[in-house]
């Protein structure tokens, strides 16, 4: 790897870990202020916090989007801002919030261009960057879409040939920006076991920021809760979705957590 450059007190079950990361955009306040984040290999964990509590900003730091002012982002050892970005891109894969669509390209068209990493530039998609390509929208249950222009699929539809294109890339590591903000109940549901499965089948490392925290069960390895640009609580589920840590996160003393038969129940009650 061009550039690397390895620490030698790396867990070797860690793949990412950011520090004391400190970003502003220009002329704003600090919005990630010291934020420490680590991703362990073959785990998929949940990024939760208020609007504005810099969670978007911080997702985009880890995947090379920006760069902080201050701290460090390693990858498997390496400087993630050294890296080439065609390496980076082999390595992380990022499915943002919304894809604006304006040109009628097809669904396979578009998971295709998850193949740019491994492309040599001026030459077009290979017969096996289609097969995998194919084989992305198959994982997610999309197949059906691959010849549909994009302009004619619904929200929650775009979404999944995004989640598909970015698996095209053949990533170790998956950054989700609020994937599940457009899908319906069912869409959900799948997309948190398309996860867990490619976790499970493939060692995939995934971290998915949400406001949906009904969808963060037991099977989730990992909640980080991010409050005014740090992270303020890790650990298990059961560890952080509790009254007393959701109540500070959200600053909303009527947050209230239930938990029934398995399943997670969230609400801000009355007073």
């Amino acid at each position: 790897m061009s550039g690397e450059r390895r620490r030698d007190d790396l867990d070797p079950g860690t793949l990412m870990e950011a520090r004391s990361l400190y970003f502003a955009y220009p002329k704003g306040p600090c919005v990630v202020c010291g934020a420490s984040l680590r991703l362990m290999r073959g785990t998929v964990s949940a990024l939760i916090g208020a609007n504005g509590s810099g969670k978007s900003t911080l997702i985009k730091l880890l995947c090379g989007l920006l760069r902080p002012q201050r701290g460090t982002v390693s990858f498997k050892g390496a400087d993630l801002y050294e890296m080439d970005g065609r390496l980076r891109a082999r390595y992380i894969a990022y499915v943002p919030q919304t894809m604006r669509t304006v040109f009628p390209f097809t669904a396979l068209e578009v998971v295709l261009t998850g193949r740019s990493p491994y492309t040599p530039r001026f030459r077009f998609e290979s017969e096996r960057d289609r097969r995998l390509a194919l084989d992305a929208l198959a994982a997610v249950e999309a197949a059906h879409l691959a010849e549909r222009r994009m302009t004619e699929l619904s929200g929650g539809e775009r979404q999944m040939v995004m989640l598909a294109r970015a698996l095209a890339q053949e990533p170790e590591c998956l950054l989700l920006d609020e994937p599940s903000s457009s899908l319906d109940l069912k869409h959900r549901a799948a997309l948190m076991r398309h996860l867990r499965r490619l976790r499970d089948e493939r060692g995939l490392t995934a971290l998915v920021v949400t406001h949906d925290l009904q969808l963060l069960d037991a099977r989730f390895d990992q909640v980080c809760a991010m409050r005014c640009g740090a992270i303020v609580a890790v650990g298990a589920p059961a560890e952080v979705l509790r009254d007393d840590v959701l109540r500070d996160v959200y600053d909303d003393e009527r947050i209230r957590v239930s938990l029934s038969g398995g399943h997670l129940f969230v609400w801000s009650e009355d007073q």
